[in-house]
């Protein structure tokens, strides 16, 4: 009998025994929101520290990995961003727009357009994304999970870990209940009730916002971390890996970083000496990682040289196989009041279309101004053009009434959106300069492979249904045809693309002009390009990424579940190793 650690029997035992001897963490639970005596800001940091591991961003899958890691070593995080706990109202369910769309030096999103002039954000907080998104809480399909190289329950455990701190029912309203019949009524079928797992047909999934409407995000797996072993600076900017040359193995090996505080003060943080499997572990997110490894010398020679950068080693494929979910949408004014709610229903199409709503957000004149005043400040610093490119003058008077009534602030509606599956299409990520603080250049290339526009179309097809359908009749004025809800978004700034609003109709041409993001980018440190199986940085020692940036598809409906349940999933499995490793 073979009792090799790599035996799945053997394994799924040491991960059982494992989990049951991490259950003492419970112990640091708190029953409300905390603020981390653990948590300060950087410019408190010494000038030079030394830990087993850093973790460089402490954004949604950075906490669940430091947390972890913290039971069996010596952890720091260093988070770009503030905290979440500072204004708790502030990531409230009714000031989701606000906070998304803010564009203070010290809001949580940093805004930023790509280069087919689309905005979007990344997050720059401690909790990453989950402090700024949707809600949506859901789990990546167990084909994903097999794809991906997860050990299936070892996976299904951490989801569960996860879920105790962050996960909740939702309660459907009105909106969100007519938008589930309708699916039904469309034939989006089954219906498979609230559920986490991803099944075809229609259901109900999980949300990160309690009864109250409070978020709780992947700051608050930090409740789960062995206070004595970890330290979290928010404000603490990493500048570059600092490596060495391994002459034993002849390559580059990471041992340490440089950070700047808020107020200008460089900081070294440097890996102990105590032991030989020490790492730097960055979790910076889908643009943060391949920035941060091209500043730090891995990355496209020929890029890094223009630039000033020395190279450390020449990985061509940094930066390569960055995509974003497309999202098309249509909005919705409703002749009776709705309820404020993000992301509960879905339908999950077999074409490959995810259907999702959201209502009573404000969708008036405030909204498009606030959307035009952000694009113009990004654009300004990017250097992209600044004007909206509007059709041609051919409004009927019927969809400029409409435009007129939603300034009303008392008129209420929703969204209905769809995402596709994948996507197939591929960009790439450069830096434009060498400040870390500076968004890289990132292009999406939305819609180039054919077959993501006939999804999209699909999913439009589908969305147009929901809204003609009769369980939806009492959210429709009856007078407004779908066409006009289509001519709408034409006249709304939802993006810096050209407009081609034309007759006869097309949905094709409809997607492509009015593409959103759905915040579901990823790519950069790819799987077996840039890292290998286990989220090692392939050619060089002590330096993985383990985040988002490593997918080649954005798992289930919404990635959040599953880029915490990775920095959990990753973190025991680090730790087991270093076990047995250390027993030697």
């Amino acid at each position: 009998m073979d009792c090799g650690l790599n035996t799945s029997n053997f394994s799924f035992l040491i991960w059982s025994l494992f989990l049951i001897g991490l259950s003492y963490s419970d112990k640091f639970h708190f029953e409300t929101a905390p603020k981390f005596k653990f948590v300060k800001d950087a410019k408190f940091a010494p000038r030079i520290l030394s830990f087993d591991y850093i973790v460089i961003g402490g954004g949604t899958c950075g906490c669940p990995l430091a947390a972890t890691l913290s039971h069996g070593a010596s952890v720091l995080v260093l988070e770009r961003g503030g905290s979440p706990y500072t204004n708790p109202e502030k990531i409230n369910i009714h000031n989701f727009v606000t906070s998304l769309s803010e564009i203070s030096p010290l809001s949580f999103a940093q805004q930023f357009i790509s280069r087919d002039g689309v905005l979007n954000a990344r997050a720059r907080v401690l909790g990453g994304g989950s402090v700024l998104n949707a809600g949506f809480y859901s789990r990546a399909s167990s084909r994903f999970i097999r794809e991906s190289g997860w050990n299936e329950t070892m996976a299904m455990f951490a989801y569960k870990w996860v879920e105790k701190k962050v996960a909740f029912e939702p309660t459907l309203l009105q909106w969100q209940s007519a938008v589930k019949d309708a699916l039904l009524e469309v034939g989006v079928l089954p219906y498979n009730g609230f559920s986490l797992d991803h099944l075809y047909g229609t259901k109900i999934g999980a949300t990160i916002f309690d009864k109250e409407g409070n978020r709780h995000t992947a700051a608050d797996l930090l409740e789960y971390a062995d206070p004595r072993r970890i330290s979290v600076y928010i404000h603490a900017t990493v500048h570059k890996i600092l490596f060495r040359y391994n002459i034993e193995k002849r390559r580059p090996q990471a041992y340490g970083v440089i950070f700047r505080d808020a107020i200008g003060k460089m900081h070294k943080a440097y890996l102990s000496k105590r032991s030989r499997k020490n790492e730097v572990i960055v979790s910076a997110g889908a643009l943060g990682s391949p920035q941060l490894l091209m500043l730090s010398g891995i990355g496209p020679a020929k890029h890094l040289k223009a630039h000033g950068i020395k190279v450390v080693l020449d990985q061509p494929l940094v930066g390569k196989g960055m995509a974003d979910n497309p999202m098309n949408v249509l909005v919705v004014p409703s002749p009776i009041p709705v309820e404020v709610s993000l992301i509960q229903t879905v339908g999950i199409t077999k074409f490959g279309s995810f259907i999702e709503t959201a209502s009573g957000l404000s969708i008036g004149h405030s909204w498009s101004e606030r959307l035009q005043g952000i694009f113009e400040f990004v654009s300004n610093q990017s250097g992209q053009p600044s004007s909206v490119m509007y059709p041609p003058e051919q409004k009927e008077e019927s969809v400029a009434d409409t435009i007129r009534s939603l300034s009303n602030p008392i008129l209420k509606g929703g969204v209905i959106l769809e995402k596709i599956i994948g996507p197939r299409s591929t960009g790439h990520l450069e830096l434009l300069t060498t400040n870390p603080n500076d968004n890289p250049s990132v292009t999406f290339n939305y819609f180039k492979d054919p077959e993501d526009l006939k999804k999209c179309v699909l999913g439009m097809k589908t969305i147009i249904d929901v809204i003609n359908s009769k369980s939806f009749s009492k959210f429709r004025y009856h007078n407004m045809p779908v066409e006009a809800l289509i001519d709408l978004m034409y006249h709304i700034p939802m993006n810096l693309r050209p407009k081609h609003a034309s007759a006869p109709f097309s949905l094709e041409q409809y997607c492509i002009d009015t593409v959103l993001t759905i915040w579901h980018y990823h790519g950069g440190c790819q799987v077996g390009k840039v890292v290998d199986l286990d989220y090692r940085v392939r050619g060089v020692d002590g330096l993985r990424v383990i985040d988002g940036s490593t997918f080649y598809r954005s798992p289930g409906t919404n990635p959040q579940a599953t880029v915490m349940m990775l920095g959990r999933y990753m973190g025991e499995k680090i730790l087991i190793k270093r076990y047995f490793q250390e027993k030697k």
